[in-house]
């Protein structure tokens, strides 16, 4: 590997902690209130890659980094750029993999990726301008000027050119889940830990949410209200999990009649063609039923609340890849 800065090379962690962090805002804001910050942005693909487009990483001018680029091959190299970036005020496009002039760093997927680092000006702006869209679940692009770094924010996915470049934001995934069992309990625990946020509905129940769990929203009004007033967009999915035939129904029929992704309802394989007969004569079309999981979650084996839970959340990232392919 290239030589690394030695403000890098001196705080590098031993494991690839950064690389858990989703969330790139908080250690951004974290970063920018303790000096200059740097952010690298994956730009360009050919071949295979661990990553996607638009995947960054944010670098702190004190050598701490959060979030990754690359399968761990590159982030260090990247790191030590960023800290030449910060030293030099000169943004940089980084060419690494198969063809590359770095013949030092090879990826072990075997192809090529292209990453720009530049100093990130006016980062609680940016912060602060990304969170807004978030909150209002809306799809934004950061337009990055390849030649000096300075960024714009557009509503909508946009791709870039050749004198700039994009990283599309999107709202996060939402599962709205509706139950209050143990199940229910292991999602909403779960799913933040892949980037999912969770909205729980539990009709009728207690008047506070579970304690020690990060939910985007708690709602213990009944089903009909409760459902009616939950924002459903085309990164949302629904599960029912309450084990009541008719708050099942209910939900299935409400989701399947929205944008929802993925629905599922949790119960028995014995019950499916009577509950699919029924949400047809329900009106339900059968190109919608095309979205419905019964029973819910991929089929592991799982019987604990846990491994349920895995199961559910492992099925909403499955059919939200697939259908990006």
């Amino acid at each position: 590997m290239s030589a690394l800065h030695p403000l890098i090379a001196a705080e590098w962690p031993e494991w690839p902690d950064y690389a858990l962090v989703e969330d790139l805002l908080p250690p951004l804001r974290e970063f920018a209130r303790a000096g200059r910050v740097a952010l690298a942005t994956l730009v360009s693909i050919d071949g295979p890659s661990p990553r996607p487009l638009g995947s960054e990483m944010v670098i702190a001018a004190d050598g701490r980094v959060a979030g990754y680029v690359s399968g761990g091959c590159v982030e260090a190299a990247v790191a030590s750029e960023a800290a030449m970036v910060l030293a030099d005020g000169q943004p940089r496009l980084l060419d690494y993999g198969v063809g590359s002039p770095v013949i030092d760093i090879q990826l072990s997927c075997g192809g090529r990726i292209g990453i720009f680092v530049r100093e990130l000006r006016e980062p609680s702006a940016y912060v602060n301008s990304l969170g807004l869209a978030r909150r209002a679940r809306r799809t934004v692009t950061v337009l990055s000027d390849a030649s000096d770094g300075a960024w714009r924010i557009e509503d909508g996915a946009h791709p870039g050119d050749a004198r700039t470049h994009a990283a599309v934001h999107r709202p996060p995934l939402r599962l709205v889940a509706v139950g209050g069992d143990p199940v229910t309990l292991a999602v909403a625990a779960l799913a933040p830990f892949v980037g999912i946020e969770v909205v729980l509905l539990r009709p009728h129940g207690p008047a506070r949410p579970p304690e020690g769990v990060a939910l985007a929203g708690y709602d213990a009004r009944s089903l009909p209200v409760a459902l009616a007033d939950v924002t459903v967009d085309e990164r949302t999915a629904i599960y029912s999990l309450s084990h009541d035939a008719e708050v099942d129904h209910a939900v299935a029929v409400h989701a399947l009649g929205s944008p929802a992704f993925a629905v599922g309802v949790l119960g028995s394989r014995n019950k499916i063609a009577s509950r699919v007969q029924r949400l047809k004569d329900d009106g339900v079309q059968e190109r919608d039923l095309q979205r419905l999981h019964l029973p819910a979650g991929l089929p592991i084996g799982a019987q604990t609340p846990h491994g349920i839970a895995f199961s559910i959340i492992a099925q909403v990232c499955q059919r939200d890849r697939a259908r990006q392919g």
